[in-house]
């Protein structure tokens, strides 16, 4: 190949790498994936009654919950979004199996601050933040969070779609 085309190559696959965002592969542990599984199942129609009300109840400092299996809490994609010119405007969609909900107003904001928390990275358009994270798979053990010993709860997801 020539010199000349060798460039014009190596610069067209840095301009597509560049203009394309990879996905990151993040966790959660602790304190923060109780938080992240906390705000995220009130919403999710793949848990149980059962298990909403046991995720819910640890997510507000009551560890004496009776549910004793493991609690899987998963969403597909959750995207966040708040606005620096209209400062009362917040929106979080979120997509289990295909169904999505939107949440709007302090709830959304839980989301929004609770994934920041949880090391979901911001990203900015003209007027507005944002926070997307996807395959969000958290996993609350009730019998290791009985313990108090800072264990128990943990979150993988994807960052940067």
């Amino acid at each position: 190949m020539k010199p000349g085309r060798l460039a014009v190559v190596v610069v067209s696959l840095l301009a597509a790498s560049a203009s394309t965002a990879s996905a990151a592969s993040a966790t959660a542990s602790g304190q923060a994936a109780l938080a992240l599984a906390g705000v995220v199942a009130l919403y999710s129609p793949l848990l149980t009654a059962d298990e909403r009300e046991a995720v819910s109840a640890f997510f507000v400092g009551q560890s004496g919950v009776r549910y004793a299996r493991k609690i899987s809490v998963t969403a597909d994609k959750i995207v966040c979004r708040v606005s620096n010119v209209d400062i009362t405007a917040r929106s979080c969609e979120l997509t289990f199996k295909g169904a999505k909900q939107t949440v709007t107003g302090r709830r959304a904001s839980e989301i929004f601050a609770t994934a920041a928390m949880a090391g979901v990275p911001p990203d900015g358009a003209a007027g507005s933040v944002s926070e997307s994270l996807s395959k969000l798979n958290c996993t609350l053990d009730p019998a290791e969070i009985k313990q108090k010993a800072g264990g128990g709860a943990t979150c993988s997801f994807e960052t940067g779609n």
